[in-house]
């Protein structure tokens, strides 16, 4: 049986074509980029270039020495949060912050350098997330806040801008997490306001793994990784200028090549792929909710191009049942405990659909229809 893949949201198992080009092409011709004069390291620095500048110009960053490489979403984060945290001023988050997010700050919270926070919200209710950060934000007086743009396990897309504009007014610096939004929906670092802006390059935006991006605002982090960039060698200490500030080390040039591709056929596509998501979402929500199971979506739709719901019994248990018959699902706490704490889903978690745009529409039927059976035969 073909594997019928439902976790994107976790890693895109389907990339455009352009991308595998790109990444082998770079394999048979880069050499390390900034490290000799050679043609090879300069057509490495040529890719890479051009990589920053897709980013720069799709996300709105504006100079493109402002697009940060990093290993993936979990390294640009660290390096936000390490570096823009306030010693000794609290943190504040959204109550479904992924543990790339929480982590971090609980790190900084076990050395006693902070104190962290959560403006807890409604599930799906922008208005009352902005009285949450408001409130909070006025109330502990943080030096950072952190706020995902797009929740991983249920969808639910967070009022970023409204958010940025809060912290703007407290004083307090932004990092947003835009792992699920990257590809997905629009995502503008001047309109958010924020001081950096963290997302993947191997789930919406379909490049490999092993790539991230870390965008740069106003207010910039302190380096959270130290070595050779390449350049001013002499020095002791870390460039000043981004991006070789926060760059040590030898870069990823392979996967930086496929991200570029990835990011170029993204823009060309438009929202067709999105939309195609979520047409693909409908089918097997309408299916399970007929079948009368929960469903976690925002009424208007699946604005993000996933959606959780309740299995009636063990999440992980669930997937696995499903695994067997040839469709990938994500079950479980997602890496996102919080999340599950605000929407009162910790005890068994959920399962999380986030389809392949490459699915057709028979196979999403078909796949709709043995996880309704699988499902509704073990809940009994």
């Amino acid at each position: 049986m073909a594997l019928v893949y439902l976790d994107s949201a976790a890693t895109s198992l389907w990339r455009p074509v352009a991308v595998a080009e790109a990444v082998s092409r770079s394999v048979m011709l880069h050499a390390g980029y900034g490290r000799n004069q050679s043609s090879s390291a300069d057509a490495a620095a040529g890719e890479i270039y051009s990589c920053r500048c897709a980013a720069a110009e799709m996300f709105n960053v504006g100079d493109p020495a402002d697009v940060v490489f990093c290993l993936n979403a979990t390294h640009a984060l660290n390096t936000a949060i390490f570096g823009l945290f306030v010693p000794g001023r609290p943190c504040v988050i959204s109550g479904y912050e992924h543990n790339a997010v929480v982590r971090p700050l609980g790190e900084l919270e076990r050395r006693g350098a902070t104190e962290v926070f959560a403006a807890e919200s409604a599930l799906f209710d922008k208005e009352d997330a902005v009285r949450a950060f408001e409130r909070m934000t006025a109330e502990k007086k943080p030096g950072l806040v952190v706020c995902t743009m797009v929740g991983n396990v249920f969808g639910n897309v967070m009022p970023v801008e409204e958010i940025g504009r809060i912290c703007r007014k407290y004083g307090a610096r932004f990092v947003v997490d835009a792992s699920q939004a990257a590809g997905t929906i629009p995502v503008d670092v001047k309109a958010c306001l924020a001081d950096a802006v963290c997302m993947p390059g191997h789930k919406g935006l379909m490049g490999p793994t092993g790539t991230g991006l870390l965008l740069l605002g106003k207010n910039r982090p302190e380096p959270f990784l130290f070595g050779g960039t390449g350049t001013a060698s002499e020095e002791a200490g870390q460039p000043e200028t981004s991006p070789e500030r926060y760059e040590s080390g030898t870069l990823n040039v392979c996967g930086i090549c496929g991200l570029g591709a990835a990011l170029k056929y993204v823009r060309e596509k438009g929202g067709r792929l999105h939309e195609r998501k979520k047409a693909l979402c409908e089918i097997f929500a309408s299916r399970l909710e007929r079948e009368g199971f929960r469903i976690f979506a925002p009424g208007d739709g699946f604005e993000a191009g996933l959606f959780s719901f309740d299995a009636g019994f063990d999440s992980e248990t669930a997937a696995g049942m499903l695994a067997s018959r040839g469709i990938a699902v994500r079950g479980g706490l997602h890496c996102a405990p919080l999340a599950h704490r605000s929407a009162g889903t910790l005890e068994r978690g959920t399962v999380r659909i986030s389809p392949n745009p490459d699915i057709g529409k028979r196979t999403a039927v078909r796949a709709a229809e043995t996880i309704a059976g699988v499902l509704s035969a073990a809940r009994g």
